[in-house]
């Protein structure tokens, strides 16, 4: 018969302890409803490129790639041992976490659904165009605008954690399935949020200067690793619902609490390089065609007879060359 725990309302935890084979293997019978969903947008993915390659468009392997790799992440997190075993261990639970804002997020979004959807859904007035018009106008919406903006964003981000467990939501929410899908839900648009305007894949609401959005992901950074700080240097239980795992299972609560924190405070690292690598080398690589096209620009003036000099740069040489004159 299977334990309950006394903070999970009718959830039911395996019977057997934790172990590697059984945390990182399938449990489908525990399987969230976030598990399907990701089936759902891996399907709907597949129907967009099939509508592309009727219509002979190319679409990079990359971005469905990472796309495929992104649902097998929110898959994995939420239908195997760790979402089984993660109802009772903090440091199972955190990692699903960590995946769920700083992995999957990433993934997704560099599979470009946007873009994907808004080549492949019909165009025009009629009824067949209403879903492409409205995710347009959903692009262009104040709210859109506003849940974009990095005073919503990165606020988001951080109440994520704090908001979440150092309050009496977070037992709350584990209290019933719906909470829990809520939050594990919660997770996911709170990276997607987060991370959509910093890597600028697709066509989002707003757009940042390259500088601008090194700065936006940099912001959270030192209140992430502060929460884990907080969680590792933790003397007592933060969290009812980890409070008492099954004894057969032999499991130390505030040990387990601690490698939580451990685990919150060295996750962030890779993704946020990573991240920042890539808007780095955007940056870069958005100067060098800058360059290109004001080159090309010259190059096509000087062929044409004129002097390919910048109008501003001769306008000053000019005044340079009349005070000079009246100064001799």
């Amino acid at each position: 018969m299977d334990h309950e725990h006394g903070g999970m309302g009718s959830m039911h935890l395996p019977e057997l302890p934790p172990t590697t084979g059984r945390v990182l293997g399938l449990d489908l019978g525990a399987a969230s409803p976030v598990a399907w969903l990701a089936v759902l947008l891996a399907l709907a993915y597949g129907v967009g490129l099939w509508r592309l390659q009727r219509r002979g468009v190319q679409w990079p392997v990359g971005r469905t790639i990472a796309w495929l790799g992104g649902c097998a992440s929110l898959f994995y997190v939420t239908a195997s041992g760790l979402q089984s075993y993660g109802m009772a261990l903090f440091s199972l639970h955190m990692v699903q976490h960590m995946v769920l804002t700083m992995i999957t997020p990433l993934l997704l979004l560099m599979g470009a659904p946007v873009t994907l959807a808004l080549r492949a859904l019909p165009a025009g007035q009629g009824p067949a165009g209403m879903p492409r018009r409205l995710l347009l106008g959903g692009l262009h919406s104040r709210l859109a605008q506003l849940v974009a903006s990095p005073l919503f964003t990165v606020p988001l981000f951080i109440a994520s954690l704090y908001g979440v467990y150092f309050t009496p939501l977070f037992d709350d929410l584990m209290s019933t399935t719906v909470g829990h899908t809520f939050m594990l839900l919660h997770f996911l648009m709170t990276g997607m949020l987060f991370f959509g305007p910093i890597l600028a894949v697709d066509p989002w609401p707003r757009r940042s200067s390259h500088g601008g959005r090194m700065l936006e992901l940099l912001l959270p950074a030192p209140f992430h690793a502060f929460f884990g700080v907080i969680v590792m240097m933790s003397n007592t239980e933060l969290l009812t619902s980890y409070a008492n795992p099954p004894a057969s299972w032999g499991i130390d609560p505030l040990f387990d609490q601690g490698s939580a924190g451990g685990i919150a405070w060295s996750f962030g690292e890779f993704p946020t390089v990573l991240v920042l690598a890539v808007v780095f080398f955007s940056w870069t690589r958005s100067e060098e065609r800058a360059n290109r096209a004001a080159d090309r620009a010259h190059d096509r003036a000087v062929a044409r007879g004129e002097s390919g000099e910048d109008p501003a740069l001769t306008a000053y040489n000019e005044r340079l060359r009349r005070l000079a004159a009246q100064n001799p």
